[in-house]
């Protein structure tokens, strides 16, 4: 599933269409009814929150994206080619299109039932109206680990199983740590770290998290190939040795999810 910075640059990207004629089609046909009540409404403003995308139309209507596992989202020149039928969003203008494909949630919705969205969703390290301190009062509070608490939507929006993992690393907290156990200068490290790498983030397009001192130019070790790309120091590399202390990284399932970890450099 998409991290919290790849919906921003979505909102970044899809501004690019805001304040010109536009045509919303459903080539699917499971937005059919929306796409019509759009017809002739301008987009007028795009918005990120942790994992959902909001596209905002006059008469205060917006258009709320969950990509969740499967969604995808394309974009291309015009003129656009005819659309497959798996297409469940389509929007154009006269220099461009953008396509949006298989998205858990693609719905029509009001500005209350916009705000009724943002309230259950926990401090986005991206949003300047973020609460790190309402976060942390949750968290402080808790006795779940606190690997699970950073995947809470609920608690903090937009950091994903990569974020979580490398965060945890670059403080060296053990991720079966209590958040009861997380001191107040070990969160504001924490969330400060988050808002960097996921602005670093929103602007390469993909997630980086070593330092310049452990990229492989510096250490003269061969670039991580992998699908999700980006330098990491622990996600998606088990049994394989820590760039620090060369131990062998870990995972183990925690809630639901693949859990990345050095059980050297990261010590209770």
């Amino acid at each position: 599933m998409p991290e919290g910075h790849t919906i921003h640059r979505l909102a970044q990207d899809y501004a690019r269409f805001t304040h010109r004629p536009l045509q919303v089609t459903s080539p699917q046909g499971k937005f059919t009814d929306a796409a019509a009540l759009l017809a002739g409404t301008p987009l007028t403003r795009t918005e990120a929150h942790g994992k959902h995308l909001f596209l905002g139309f006059t008469g205060d209507l917006w258009i709320h994206i969950h990509l969740g596992l499967f969604g995808k989202v394309d974009f291309g020149p015009a003129p656009a080619p005819p659309p497959t039928d798996t297409v469940r969003l389509r929007v154009a203008d006269p220099t461009s299109y953008v396509d949006l494909r298989g998205p858990t949630t693609c719905a029509l919705i009001t500005g209350d039932e916009k705000q009724a969205i943002h309230a259950r969703l926990g401090a986005d390290p991206l949003r300047a109206d973020a609460d790190p301190r309402s976060a942390y009062t949750r968290v402080s509070r808790s006795r779940t680990t606190i690997a699970a608490l950073l995947m809470d939507q609920k608690i903090i929006a937009g950091v994903g199983n990569v974020y979580r993992a490398e965060v945890l690393f670059r403080h060296r907290i053990d991720p079966y740590r209590a958040g009861r156990d997380i001191t107040p200068a070990e969160w504001d490290a924490i969330w400060a770290d988050l808002v960097a790498l996921m602005r670093e983030g929103v602007r390469n397009n993909r997630i980086d998290t070593v330092r310049p001192q452990h990229t492989p130019e510096a250490m003269g070790r061969p670039p991580r190939v992998d699908d999700h790309g980006g330098e990491v120091y622990v996600y998606r590399r088990t049994h394989q040795p820590c760039h620090l202390c060369g131990d062998a990284v870990r995972t183990a399932d925690l809630a639901a999810r693949n859990l990345f970890w050095c059980p050297t450099c990261q010590k209770g």
